[in-house]
């Protein structure tokens, strides 16, 4: 077998070949941190976690890589409001993401790097552009990326330049006039009352959104990487300028493999706070263990539209306990059982019970679809209730319960409750 992965870029399944053997270099898109996470938020967490759980699990090294944004418009709002600094928010809530991650049983990043922290590579890559002539400086010095002079703009989001001549509404800026082309977005852009800002040749000011992804993924990973991900609404254009910028400034493709994860909807709804159906993590934890949570994102195929509803989170909830309580009764069954060795019957049924290893496997193997993986889970959570009995061997659970253990973890789902 091996791991087919659906590429945005090309929009069909490929296998997934590293650049070097054994190890994969994964970049993925991290929040803006002005506020507690919301479950939008969690869903790319969860699902590229065990993405990466995945390739771990297969035996590769995996360098993951996800930022902070710790300089955006919204945290300097919530900075004046407050009276404080821009950094007091950002690391305020990056503290609280990072315990929220924990609850959803996301392993620690690689690397979490944070814009402010990595400013001069910016300035680096700006500069390297404006040489290269895919960059221009305004006379109030902004800093442009010139979208036409990348011939490739467009091949991600398999957008047309010419359909987007009239302007789409995610690339205008104040300042249109100073552009040579109404396509063009900004790189760098000057201070203002009230911002922090950072000394450069062009003005005082901070970096644009895209570019900081661009730098940090070069600096720990390479300029080129195997994967890089995100939630589908970064596909256009902060993927697409991600990638012109990039491939501008290095002459080599940016990343092999681009995957993207669907939105979520509240109750059939698109989250909202004027629609009184916005929820965060935090909220959630408030009613749920987070590996409700985890349980309800991984039960549907990461590239599928997920409904959030109290009734499937109920479900959820019910369908995760009769995970645990399985565990459960395996792991009484290995503490108390009288017979130790496996009988001739029990190495039989252990051997058959590796065939839900195979099925879970080929479900990951398959664009990593978590939907089918969790039915060879809840298979062999049969095959174990059925199987295991009072008569069988400490040996023969405890197997078992390896199995089960084993296929949970990559999931990142707990399947033996701490006591």
């Amino acid at each position: 077998m091996s791991i087919q992965i659906y590429n945005t870029l090309s929009k069909r399944k490929e296998e997934f070949k590293p650049l070097e053997p054994g190890k994969v270099k994964m970049y993925v898109c991290g929040p803006t941190v002005y506020n507690l996470i919301h479950i939008g938020n969690a869903r790319p967490m969860i699902v590229f976690d065990t993405v990466r759980r995945y390739m771990e699990y297969k035996g590769y090294e995996v360098n993951y890589v996800s930022n902070f944004t710790d300089v955006d418009d919204k945290i300097i709002k919530k900075a004046n409001e407050e009276g404080v600094e821009p950094s007091v928010i950002s690391e305020r809530y990056i503290a609280e993401c990072k315990k929220d991650m924990e609850g959803m049983n996301i392993k620690p990043a690689t690397k979490n790097p944070k814009a402010t922290e990595e400013i001069g590579g910016m300035l680096d890559m700006i500069q390297t552009l404006i040489d290269k002539g895919h960059a221009y400086p305004a006379a109030d010095g902004t800093v442009y990326f010139r979208t036409r002079s990348f011939k490739d703009y467009g091949k991600l989001s398999h957008k047309n330049l010419d359909d987007l001549q009239g302007g789409n509404r995610s690339l205008l800026v104040s300042g249109e006039d100073q552009k040579e082309d109404p396509l063009d977005f900004v790189l760098w852009k000057p201070k203002k009352e009230g911002e922090p800002y950072w000394d450069s040749c062009w003005c005082q000011g901070r970096p644009g959104w895209h570019i900081e992804c661009s730098v940090m993924s070069k600096r720990y990973l390479g300029e080129e990487i195997d994967i890089h991900a995100g939630g589908e609404d970064l596909i256009f254009p902060h993927h697409e300028n991600e990638i012109a910028q990039s491939e501008a400034a290095n002459d080599k493709p940016f990343a092999r493999y681009w995957m993207h994860n669907a939105f979520l909807n509240i109750d059939n709804r698109k989250m909202s706070k004027s629609l009184g159906n916005f929820r965060t993590v935090r909220e959630i934890s408030e009613q749920y263990d987070l590996q409700v949570l985890r349980f309800f994102m991984l039960n549907a195929h990461y590239r599928s539209p997920l409904n959030f509803s109290a009734d499937l989170m109920e479900s959820s909830k019910n369908a995760l306990e009769r995970i645990t309580e399985a565990a459960g009764r395996l792991k009484d069954r290995k503490e108390k059982a009288s017979a130790v060795e496996l009988t001739e019957a029990e190495k039989k049924l252990l051997a058959e019970a590796e065939g839900y290893v195979k099925k879970f496997e080929e479900a990951m193997e398959d664009d990593f679809n978590t939907a089918d993986a969790l039915a060879a889970v809840f298979e062999l959570v049969k095959f174990a209730n059925t199987n295991v009995t009072e008569e069988s061997s400490a040996a023969f659970a405890e197997g078992i319960l390896e199995i089960l253990v084993k296929l949970c973890d990559v999931l990142g789902l707990v399947a033996v409750k701490k006591e």
